[in-house]
């Protein structure tokens, strides 16, 4: 049973309301099948023209290569944090048949959008796939709930990336692990968060927050998890996912600047991963 005295939580930034809410990111083709993520290319053949399918695939193939880095064994109970409409969690269900989810998203619009898209299995399999709303840095979820975290492209809007890892901490079983993605600056130089802000208009505007991958594997190790490793996989993201912009927007806009940004060694795509010992 959830804590209930965890509810509450810190409040939802301005920036992230309207992008998952009103705005509804979901709805842009650029993300096509219900994920918002930029994709894992290495399957793809990226000399050829890109399709929707392509599109779709490298967006399941980021969420298996962060399963597999999870390592699930036996009946896990597994935990998603900002899981958006679901799909991942979806994902996991399918192609992991003895593991129970739980997605977590700060976003009540985002979780009634994943309750309908999931409805069926909700439905027919209720102890398998339920969604509950809350923060990242402050999870109603009980202690030593879940053998697996995972997260995909949503730590760029925690505010609190110490928070975070001490949640993660509590919730994970002795011998869990976490298995999280996501794009973070290469280094904590201080002109990083302007050059990012001068480049790409998501980190102008706040949506997305700009540090270190550092800070965040720091953040694991003070909470207590071992073990903590950072990959950087950006080869597999960055020139595919700026080939599919490349449908829409011509070189020198903003969105075809993430390339750029990797290509100046300023923003890397990484996975990290951690356990907690036991």
């Amino acid at each position: 049973m959830a804590d209930g005295s965890r509810q509450a939580g810190p409040a939802m930034r301005p920036q992230v309301r309207e992008t998952y809410g009103r705005a509804d990111l979901s709805r842009d083709p650029v993300f096509a099948g219900g994920f918002i993520n930029f994709g894992y290319w290495r399957a793809i053949d990226l000399a050829l023209p890109l399709d929707e399918a392509d599109r779709v695939r490298s967006q399941e193939d980021l969420y298996r290569r962060v399963l597999e880095a999870a390592g699930l064994r036996g009946e896990p109970q597994v935990l998603e944090v900002g899981c958006g409409l679901g799909m991942g969690c979806a994902l996991a269900l399918r192609e992991y048949g003895r593991a129970a989810v739980t997605g977590m998203d700060i976003h009540p619009d985002q979780l009634q959008r994943a309750r309908a898209a999931h409805a069926g299995l909700l439905r027919e399999e209720p102890g398998r796939l339920r969604f509950v709303r809350g923060a990242a840095e402050c999870m109603p979820l009980d202690d030593d709930g879940f053998d697996v975290v995972i997260s995909v492209e949503a730590a760029q809007h925690f505010p609190d990336l110490a928070a975070f890892a001490a949640e993660t901490s509590r919730v994970l079983r002795p011998g869990g692990r976490v298995a999280l993605a996501g794009f973070f600056t290469v280094d904590d130089a201080p002109g990083r968060p302007g050059e990012l802000a001068g480049l790409l208009e998501t980190f102008a505007n706040g949506l997305d927050i700009a540090r270190p991958v550092q800070a965040l594997t720091d953040a694991m190790t003070a909470a207590g998890l071992t073990g903590v490793r950072a990959e950087s996989i950006g080869k597999h993201v960055w020139p595919g996912w700026d080939l599919w912009l490349g449908r829409r927007w011509a070189p020198g806009t903003w969105p075809r600047n993430f390339l750029r940004a990797y290509e100046r060694h300023i923003l890397d795509y990484y996975l990290v991963t951690a356990e907690q010992p036991g």
